[in-house]
């Protein structure tokens, strides 16, 4: 079994429309989407606010690099554009961790890092992960809750959206 947590984020355009596209373009995989949240835009690039997920995924016939793959192709539908580092885009799809028979994979690939590097301070990936699962760990940090409690209040800034619900 492969199971991967996959962070989700849109600042340009129908952004609950890319995050409905991410989870319908992992279809059967999906086994679990968080709540919707706004999110100010990190990185230091003047941008619109996102909307962020987290989706749960499982599919015995895909590794890390599949999850991947699978995440660049809905980018690329939802014609995301890579001008600037943490700058907008349409759909940001993020590999976060991955596991194979509950064991955590581990990668120094510079073109997938796992678990992904800055998870430890980004609200953003943490609360809805939380919501996914009040345990989760984050390999080689700890737990998601604590990492999620250790950073200052100014950086857990962001809004619930009742109003916008993935369904799997």
């Amino acid at each position: 079994m492969t199971r991967a947590v996959l962070s989700l984020g849109s600042n340009l355009g129908d952004r609950f429309g890319y995050l409905r596209l991410a989870v319908d373009g992992f279809g059967a995989a999906v086994v679990a989407a968080s709540p919707v949240y706004e999110t100010p835009a990190w990185g230091g690039v003047e941008q619109p606010d996102f909307l962020n997920a987290l989706l749960l995924v499982d599919d015995p016939a895909v590794d890390q690099w599949g999850w991947l793959r699978r995440g660049q192709e809905l980018e690329k539908a939802a014609e995301r554009v890579r001008e600037v580092r943490w700058g907008p885009r349409t759909l940001d799809v993020d590999v976060v961790t991955v596991s194979a028979d509950g064991t955590p994979v581990t990668s120094d690939d510079p073109e997938l890092l796992l678990p992904h590097p800055g998870t430890p301070e980004r609200a953003s990936v943490l609360v809805p992960w939380l919501d996914l699962d009040p345990e989760a760990v984050l390999p080689g940090h700890g737990r998601v809750a604590d990492l999620l409690a250790a950073l200052p209040p100014s950086e857990i800034e962001g809004l619930r959206r009742t109003d916008l619900v993935l369904h799997p």
